[in-house]
């Protein structure tokens, strides 16, 4: 069997105040599992506990209550650390240093071996797509540059875990690609990933996973699919719907009938419920009316509607 990546059971942490006099539940009691090579993104409104969680697992903050470990080791542990690469969101180098001598000077830090820096440096910039920039001051670089060097810089330990905080924050369109991809072969190639972004279109783009957090619980986990499509229905174009026809049929408690929306010759049938089985008694019910059906399709939410009727749930709830 094999070891999570990343792994939480009651993770939890509480402020308190100078005199004590209040508290902060800033995560209550969390529990996730990344497996090997897979991309998760953690999502949330400001404040549902998300920078705590990764300062947590990077071992910058304690945990109050609950444990995590990392590759099987506890967070906080050397060896976990050493296989654990990070990008901080807003993250700034010396501007007087090229950006070879950034990456050396983190490097060293990390105590490379000089050999292993010579080689591995040059590497990593090209693949940054900075191989032109190698030699010039960090002070030149454009946001997206900064991005790509900083990604780089997560990088020089050729570590097992990435935990990245707003990677395409700033980047051009172009760059955006280029990081995707570059994230999509590091998976392929085993490492596992950990993403924070309010850029919703990118967690859709490409992560395998998403948790979503508010008031200090993880509220929902599921693939970006999964996440969007629930509690979406079916889109079927068609012909020949006779005016009589009763839909009543197919609606219940928590569904409406079916919706007709007139397009001149076509028309479109709007289905809530997204259960293949009530998809099917309808088709065989058009059927029998001698409709022509044209398409039918998924009427899909993007990442960020499913994201959106999630939180504004846990609101009402609250």
């Amino acid at each position: 069997m094999s070891i999570s990546a990343i792994t939480t059971v009651g993770l939890a942490k509480t402020y308190t105040s100078t005199f004590g006099r209040s508290k902060i539940h800033a995560l209550k009691g969390v529990d996730i599992d990344v497996a090997p090579g897979e991309i998760v993104g953690i999502l949330g409104p400001n404040g549902a506990g998300k920078t705590t969680l990764l300062k947590i697992l990077l071992g910058i903050v304690s945990p109050t209550a609950g444990s995590a470990t990392m590759m099987g080791l506890p967070i906080g542990n050397v060896q976990a650390r050493r296989k654990l690469g990070y990008l901080p969101e807003n993250h700034r180098f010396p501007p007087y240093l090229t950006a070879r001598q950034t990456l050396d000077v983190y490097g060293r830090l990390s105590h490379l071996e000089s050999d292993y820096r010579k080689h591995h440096i040059p590497r990593l910039v090209e693949e940054a797509g900075l191989a032109s920039w190698i030699d010039t001051r960090v002070g030149k670089f454009s946001k997206g540059m900064m991005q790509r060097l900083g990604l780089a810089q997560a990088l020089l330990n050729d570590p097992d875990i990435l935990v990245l905080d707003e990677p395409t924050d700033g980047v051009d369109p172009v760059g955006r690609r280029e990081i995707r991809d570059r994230l999509r072969d590091l998976r392929s190639k085993g490492k596992t990933i950990l993403i924070n972004s309010h850029l919703l279109t990118e967690i859709e783009l490409i992560c395998d996973r998403v948790a979503i957090m508010n008031f200090g619980e993880i509220v929902k986990t599921g693939s970006v699919s999964e996440i969007s499509t629930e509690g979406t229905g079916w889109r079927i174009q068609c012909r020949n719907l006779p005016l009589d026809l009763n839909l009543e049929a197919f609606q219940t408690q928590r569904e409406s009938a079916p919706t007709i929306v007139d397009q001149e010759a076509e028309q479109t049938l709007l289905l809530d419920s997204g259960l293949p089985e009530t998809l099917n008694e309808l088709i065989d019910h058009l059927r029998s009316q001698n409709v022509n059906i044209l398409s039918i399709e998924r009427h899909r939410r993007s990442l960020e509607a499913g994201f959106l009727d999630i939180i504004d749930s846990q609101k009402a709830k609250s």
